[in-house]
């Protein structure tokens, strides 16, 4: 190794010389963790373990960068690595550093999906259920976390209910109903939830399941 350099465009990374020419980049901190020094011999295996172990801190700087955002699931940071072109060994190198970090971590990412939606959209059990499995979340911990939630989906399907009645200002009693019990579907609420609300906000009337169409 005959020449380390900073990056012009990074200086937290630097460049590797070997012979007098330019061999490969690496990340600053890489290069101090392994001690490179101009001088040191680097054959083609511990060049290959270099260049791989430089791909996994690009990749975990990359999730890091997208949790910053927000919290993800695993398969999330899983797909958006892949998607910016990490090989899979990569991928789940960074995957494992970033569980041991408690960066990534389901249960942790299934809280904080539920307490959101309740917070900002509130929406029934089934469609809760839909969006974390669609994020790669294990069925059983799906289950697990709404359980441990204990949702009030009628106090929160009768206030997404009320405030959308008022958009229906001037719609016949019945067309009213059905918007009504076809948005409450739509927000993931069950038959069981939404037959009281329509009836509370709209009073008895005939409301069956063919009335809450979720399209």
């Amino acid at each position: 190794m005959t020449a380390i350099t900073p990056q012009e465009r990074d200086p937290e990374r630097v460049n590797i010389f070997m012979d007098g020419v330019f061999a490969f980049g690496l990340g600053l901190d890489l290069a101090l963790t392994e001690g490179l020094a101009v001088g040191a011999e680097l054959d083609e295996d511990r060049v290959g373990a270099l260049k791989a172990a430089d791909e996994v801190g690009k990749a975990t700087t990359a999730a890091l960068n997208l949790l910053a955002r927000r919290p993800r699931s695993v398969r999330e940071v899983r797909d958006r690595l892949h998607q910016k072109g990490y090989d899979p060994s990569t991928i789940d190198a960074a995957v494992t550093k970033l569980e041991g970090w408690r960066y990534v971590d389901d249960t942790d990412f299934a809280r904080y999906w539920v307490e959101n939606r309740a917070t900002h959209k509130p929406r029934g059990r089934r469609l809760l259920e839909q969006e974390l499995r669609q994020k790669g979340i294990e069925r059983e911990l799906v289950r697990e976390t709404l359980d441990e939630a204990e949702l009030d989906e009628h106090t929160a399907a009768l206030d997404l209910g009320r405030a959308k009645l008022r958009s229906y200002a001037g719609l016949e009693p019945p067309v009213a109903r059905r918007r009504l019990a076809s948005f409450l579907a739509r927000r993931g609420y069950g038959f069981d939830v939404a037959k009281p609300v329509l009836e509370q906000l709209l009073g008895e009337g005939s409301t069956d399941e063919d009335d809450i169409d979720p399209r």
